[in-house]
């Protein structure tokens, strides 16, 4: 199957979209699962000024033997929750997705109990 598109016409700009991802197995020692922190510096996404950007699926494994609570925060306020079992994982495609506008500061956090390793794969698209 193939498909055709379209030249643009002239002086029209063309929007190219940009695939990110946050991820890593990281080992943690938790506060409580009503305290989340920052699981790792290196999970910190800041959206360039040039662009929007939207999250568009979540991947994550637990293996302690407890819940934990994988946090997206926003700005430093929580935007999404996704809750791993004890000794789990989880896939999460976002149906519903947020505009993301320029210089906008997304980090992942984890709340806890116990302690473990997480493995984090969190998708983005630059647009």
């Amino acid at each position: 199957m193939t498909s055709t598109q379209a030249a643009p016409a002239s002086g029209q700009r063309t929007m190219s979209s940009r695939p990110r991802f946050l991820q890593g197995v990281y080992s943690f020692e938790g506060r409580g699962l009503e305290r989340p922190v920052l699981i790792d510096p290196t999970l910190r996404y800041v959206v360039p000024r040039d662009r929007e950007a939207q999250l568009v699926y979540f991947r994550g494994g637990n293996s302690s033997d407890e819940l934990v609570t994988v946090v997206i925060a926003r700005d430093g306020e929580p935007m999404r929750y996704f809750p791993i079992g004890a000794r789990s994982a989880t896939h999460v495609a976002l149906r519903v997705v947020e505009d993301l506008l320029a210089d906008t500061r997304i980090e992942v956090l984890l709340g806890a109990a116990g302690s473990g390793q997480i493995v984090v794969d969190l998708g983005l698209v630059e647009i």
